[in-house]
């Protein structure tokens, strides 16, 4: 028995073929596609290459660390998805490499070979018989060119032993869409290779780069931390010029650190504007800039949001705005003091200049104030209903941290002007302890002179024990009967009880004296004593504040007005909320010098213009895919051996658009039959 195998069943795939089958194979890449999908989503919704101190705030420790072992928050420069889109390339240029030449083919042949069953068996297909022996099948054929050559069909015709075959088509460039598609999708991918920072990544790897991670300023920055102008074949960075500054470096945040990217020239903010809006948002900003270039001349130019300058391949945006160094003039006014023998409160004059820091000597030790910012105008809401205004300013604040010397910090902002509240005027001073925190604002009332004096003063005769004491003295001798008044033990007894309760008030308010009463005084006795700690404590407050009005010459023998009634009601509130503010001063601004930055963002990116290039190239390949149907026509003519009747076959075939083909067939159709058959009747 002959057991040899045919060569076909021989034949077996080799390793190659085995490789070129997988990388082409549409699973492959539509897997891969739906990855980079994913991923280009996560990072179009997550913000981008922000400082991680933000990531720690917005998503905790332990799925900052996980986002960040994987690369989120910079998902286009990630190895992952570099690597992914270089197997999409591969991937996809196996796809092309091994049907292009295949579509290529077919689009040249016209099926001239065609069978008449295979024919018979479109969808789209008519048989006609002629019984002629007049005609022949060249007649039927130039009839059929004529007919269909109007409509910009290409025609080609053979003769067969025992059949004539035209075929007609158009549309045939539907497959050229097919390779433009899958070009496109390779040079927009490579595009993104270009684009991706590899080469940042090999030179770190290689230990050439290390990403600087302390907080120093430009100029200290390592060279090792450093790139030159031809180092980065791409590179998106931000740089904050305050007006009248230069500079030819700008900063590329990488991961937790930075590193610094020299520029071949270097850019100087002239002048920065900016409008805002009745709701304080900026309506446009926008920055004069002068460039300063050794191989060229010097230039000036202007740009705003939406028009960059492009320069020597580098596209200068402007992104953002911010404070470029203020000069402030401040006031540190000092709590839980002691005032002055002329009856002036302490009050140290301080300069300092937005992002910068400074040290202050207190009663509680050094501090570091840290200036982070200052904004000229604050609009919000407008609160008082005495004003037909849909916006208010509350006018010009800084922003600043105060860290104490156990390094623990709270941001502060303060107001430079009184803001009217309620019918009456505020100086605000708002705290909070960490970012996520809400600011508490402390209410500082006005007075009379539009100054927050008398409040200082005031609340510096609570510090004052020794005058405390004294007046607590007075009072309590004034108030007890005729028999007690030779119990001096019992007087100073009442007296210091009544400095103690304002020292507790001064420290911590309302929340220490019923902290001290629960601590201290049975459960039963704690609501008659806190209404006796209340009416002793209103009284010494009352008598404190009647000092600080005569002190100001005013007389009140016969009684206060009501604007000093309701301005010791807002001072007894204020006090009682110093507890939670967290420092033993006060920072006022006193008067400032604004100067203001524009945040620029400069990118190099040379493929882009190829991304630009590959994504013309999708888009007509994928018109040509869905809007071009290709379209055959045949027109069969057979002739059997000794017999006069012949029979004509016409078929068709689309790839796109079968509803409209089949209206067009049946139109082709039955012109043809009259066309054809007519003159064999």
């Amino acid at each position: 028995m002959n057991t040899a195998q045919s060569p076909k069943a021989q034949r077996q795939p080799s390793n190659k073929s085995v490789l070129l089958e997988f990388l082409g194979s549409m699973n492959l890449a539509i897997s891969i596609l739906v990855v980079l999908a994913i991923a280009s989503i996560i990072g179009t919704v997550l913000q981008q290459n922000q400082p991680y101190n933000d990531y720690i705030i917005k998503f905790g420790p332990f799925w900052h660390e996980f986002f960040s072992s994987i690369g989120l928050y910079d998902v286009y420069s990630a190895i992952w998805f570099l690597v992914l889109l270089g197997f999409l390339v591969l991937s996809t240029s196996v796809c092309i490499y091994r049907n292009t030449p295949a579509m290529l083919r077919d689009m040249r042949q016209f099926r001239l070979h065609a069978k008449a069953k295979s024919l018979k068996s479109m969808k789209h297909t008519s048989v006609w018989q002629v019984e002629s022996e007049q005609v022949t099948t060249t007649d039927f054929i130039q009839k059929a060119k004529l007919y269909l050559g109007q409509f910009g069909f290409q025609l080609r015709d053979e003769v067969f032993d025992n059949h004539h075959t035209l075929v007609a088509k158009k549309g045939s460039v539907n497959r050229i869409g097919y390779i433009l598609t899958h070009v496109g999708i390779v040079v927009i991918c490579v595009g993104g290779l270009i684009d991706g920072n590899l080469s940042l990544k090999m030179k770190e790897w290689a230990g050439d780069i290390k990403i600087e991670t302390r907080d120093i300023i430009a100029k200290e920055v390592p060279a090792i931390s450093r790139l030159k102008p031809d180092d980065s074949l791409s590179f998106r960075g931000s740089i904050t010029l305050p007006e009248g500054s230069s500079s030819n470096f700008v900063f590329l945040n990488v991961r937790d650190g930075y590193l610094i990217q020299e520029l071949p020239f270097a850019i100087k903010l002239k002048d920065f504007r900016v409008e805002h809006y009745e709701s304080g948002q900026p309506k446009s900003f926008e920055s004069d800039l002068v460039i300063h270039d050794d191989e060229r001349d010097k230039f000036e130019t202007t740009i705003s949001v939406n028009y960059p300058l492009i320069y020597r391949g580098y596209a200068i945006y402007q992104a953002s705005f911010g404070d470029g160094g203020t000069q402030m003039n401040l006031a540190v006014r000092p709590f839980f003091t002691k005032s002055l023998d002329n009856g002036q409160v302490q009050r140290t004059e301080l300069k300092a200049e937005v992002n910068k820091k400074t040290t202050i000597n207190t009663s509680e030790g050094k501090y570091i104030l840290e200036f982070d910012d200052f904004k000229k105008f604050n609009i919000f809401p407008n609160k008082d209903k005495t004003i037909n205004k849909k916006y208010t300013n509350y006018g010009a604040s800084i922003i600043f941290k105060a860290r104490d010397e156990s390094g623990q910090a709270r941001e502060f902002v303060n107001y430079m002007s009184p803001v009217k509240l309620e019918g009456r005027y505020f100086y605000l001073s708002g705290m909070r302890e960490t970012l996520g925190d809400d600011f508490k604002y402390l209410h500082i009332p006005m007075d009379a002179n539009a100054t927050m004096d008398r409040f200082f003063r005031f609340h510096a005769i609570l510090n004052d024990d020794a005058r405390l004491l004294q007046m607590a003295q007075t009072a309590v001798g004034a108030a007890v009967s005729d028999m007690d008044r030779n119990n001096r033990q019992m007087q100073q007894q009442v007296a210091e009880a009544m400095v103690r309760l304002v020292g507790l008030f001064r420290r911590g308010g309302y929340v220490a004296i019923d902290g001290d009463i629960q601590e201290k005084v049975p459960q039963e006795k704690q609501q008659a004593i806190a209404e006796a700690y209340m009416g002793v404590l209103q009284t010494a407050l009352e008598n404190m504040y009647l000092l600080v009005l005569r002190e100001e010459g005013i007389d009140v023998s016969k009684g206060i007005s009501d604007a000093d009634s309701v301005f010791f009601e807002d001072a007894v509130s204020a006090l009682a909320g110093l507890g939670f503010y967290g420092t033993p001063f006060y920072l006022q601004l006193v008067d400032f010098e604004h100067r203001e930055a524009s945040g620029l963002q400069i990118a190099r990116a040379p493929g882009k213009n190829i991304v630009y290039f590959g994504c013309l190239l999708l888009i007509i390949g994928i018109f040509m895919m869905f809007y071009i149907a290709q379209q055959r026509f045949w027109l069969m003519v057979v002739k059997a051996e000794g017999d006069s009747k012949m029979e004509l076959i016409f078929a068709g075939s689309t790839n796109r658009n079968e509803f409209g083909f089949n209206k067009r067939y049946s139109k082709f159709a039955g012109q043809l039959k009259t066309l054809l058959l007519g003159d064999t009747k």
